[in-house]
C-alpha cells in the first residue's frame, strides 16, 4: 500500500525512533511505500531546535535519525501534481490548514491515504467528505494483520 507520510509522523518518529511510528517506518517496506512532497523536508530543518528541545538529542542524533527515516520515504516534487488537482486539494483546505495542501494533492494524484497524526486535519477532512486518511493506529493494524498472513 502506498502511503502520504506528512510532516507530524516525521517530527514524531524523530522524537522517537523506537515507538511505533518508527516501527512502521523502518519495518514496513514489504508492505508499505511512503512517499513525501519534497517540502517536507524543509518543514522538518525548520524545526530542529524545537526537536532538540522536546526530545533532549543532541543536533547531530536529530539529523541521524532524520537520514534513517528519510531512507524510507520515496520524496516527489510537488510540480508532479496536476494543477487541477492542486486547486481542488486547495479548496478542500482553506478553512482547516492550506498549509497541509500538497498531502491532500499527493493523495488524490497517487491516490493513497494520508498517514496523519494531525487530528484537526483528520477531523477537517471528514467534516468536508474526504476520508483518505489513516492514523498510526490503524496502519499498525493493517501491516500486522498483512504480517499475519503470510
Amino acid at each position: 500500500m502506498k502511503v502520504v507520510i506528512d510532516a507530524n509522523i516525521v517530527f514524531s518518529g524523530i522524537l522517537n525512533t523506537n515507538g511505533k511510528i518508527g516501527d512502521l517506518l523502518f519495518n514496513s517496506h514489504k508492505q508499505l511505500e511512503f512517499i513525501a512532497p519534497n517540502f517536507l523536508r524543509n518543514e522538518i530543518s525548520k524545526h530542529h531546535e524545537r526537536l532538540q528541545k522536546i526530545s533532549g538529542l543532541t543536533s547531530e542524533e536529530i539529523r541521524e535519525a532524520e537520514f534513517l527515516i528519510y531512507k524510507n520515504i520515496h520524496f516527489i516534487s510537488e510540480e508532479q501534481i496536476r494543477p487541477t488537482i492542486w486547486f481542488a486539494s486547495e479548496k478542500i483546505l482553506i478553512n482547516i490548514d492550506p498549509n497541509d495542501t500538497p498531502y491532500v494533492a499527493f493523495s488524490k494524484q497517487f491516490r493513497c491515504k494520508i498517514w496523519s497524526g494531525d487530528k484537526q486535519l483528520i477531523k477537517g477532512l471528514a467534516a468536508k467528505g474526504f476520508h483518505n486518511t489513516i492514523t498510526t493506529e490503524e496502519l499498525f493494524n493493517w501491516r500486522n494483520i498483512k504480517d499475519n498472513r503470510k
